[in-house]
Formats: C-alpha cells, sequence, structure tokens
C-alpha cells in the first residue's frame, strides 16, 4: 500500500513535467499564458499555512464547511496557500483564483481552491481585475482531509482551464 502510494505521488509530481506544465520550486515565479491574446501572469506561491483556521461570521456549517469553523476534531482541515499575480500580458487579467487553483495530496487526489477566508490572511476576492503592470496578493484557501499530505500547489490562467498550468512543490522551507 504505502509503495502504490509513493507511485501515485512521483505519478502526480511527474505529470506536469511530461504534459507541458510548468513546475516551479518553493517561491519560485512562474510566468503563465492564457488562452486570449496577451493574457500572462507572474505567479508567485509565497506562504503555506497547515493547518488554517477559518475566520469571521462567514464560515458557518454548510457544503464547504460539514463540519462547522469551530470543530477541531472534524474530518477536514483547511490548507491556505498566498500568492503573488504580476500581470506581465497586454491584456487585462480578469479571473476567480480560487478555482484556478488544485491542491494535490500524496495520494495523488485533487482539491479545487475555495472562497473561504481565514486567519492566515486576506483572500483574493471571488473576481480579481488587473490591468497590464498591476499585481495583487491574497489566499486561496482548500478544504482537505485531515490526514492528507499536500504535495504540490497548481495554478492554471481561465478559472483552471488554460493549457499553461504552474506547480509548485509542497511543502515550502
Amino acid at each position: 500500500m504505502r509503495r502504490s502510494r509513493r507511485l501515485l505521488l512521483a505519478l502526480a509530481l511527474l505529470a506536469p513535467t511530461l504534459l507541458g506544465f510548468a513546475p516551479g520550486g518553493s517561491g519560485e515565479t512562474i510566468s503563465l499564458a492564457g488562452s486570449e491574446p496577451g493574457a500572462r501572469l507572474d505567479v508567485t506561491l509565497t506562504q503555506v499555512v497547515d493547518p488554517a483556521t477559518p475566520a469571521g461570521p462567514d464560515n458557518p456549517t454548510g457544503p464547504d464547511n460539514p463540519t462547522g469553523p469551530d470543530d477541531p476534531d472534524g474530518p477536514d482541515r483547511l490548507v491556505a496557500t498566498r500568492f503573488r499575480l504580476e500581470n506581465t500580458g497586454t491584456a487585462v487579467y480578469r479571473d476567480s483564483p480560487a478555482p484556478a487553483t488544485h491542491l494535490l495530496d500524496a495520494d495523488g487526489r485533487r482539491f479545487t481552491g475555495i472562497d473561504l477566508p481565514t486567519t492566515a490572511g486576506p483572500a483574493f476576492p471571488a473576481a480579481v481585475t488587473l490591468d497590464p503592470g498591476a499585481t495583487a496578493e491574497g489566499f486561496v484557501t482548500f478544504r482537505i482531509p485531515a490526514d492528507a499530505e499536500p504535495a504540490a500547489v497548481q495554478f492554471a490562467l481561465d478559472a483552471g482551464l488554460a493549457d499553461d498550468v504552474g506547480q509548485w512543490s509542497l511543502p515550502l522551507p
């Protein structure tokens, strides 16, 4: 079982290289293109907070938070990832960072980012607009099983659907 788990992790981490993704080291800036002409961002993963704590009254019990914000023994935990986005293209960037971001765990499972504020810091708004040359920083949160081991984070433009995908290995130093 342990061997197959490691094989899955190796495949998950190797797949981006084989499929044309842009792998990055921890904290490295990766330049990514979108599908529209002039769409280009420099994306940097700057921080990972694991576990992250929900913030504020915006976190009621519900489908994104089935155990409630104050249940320390719940089956899930939050991981918050901080990104810096710089529009290096010629087109205005308009996108939603949360669904554009994915966390891969050591078992090869993939989790999509959610718009859930945490005490780690300010989250990106649901929609970010950046003129050429402008920057934005914010957190994207993931809800993962309590026993999951984060292995990598991926980001792509066009709500995560662009062909150009950046990947950072975890944990960050």
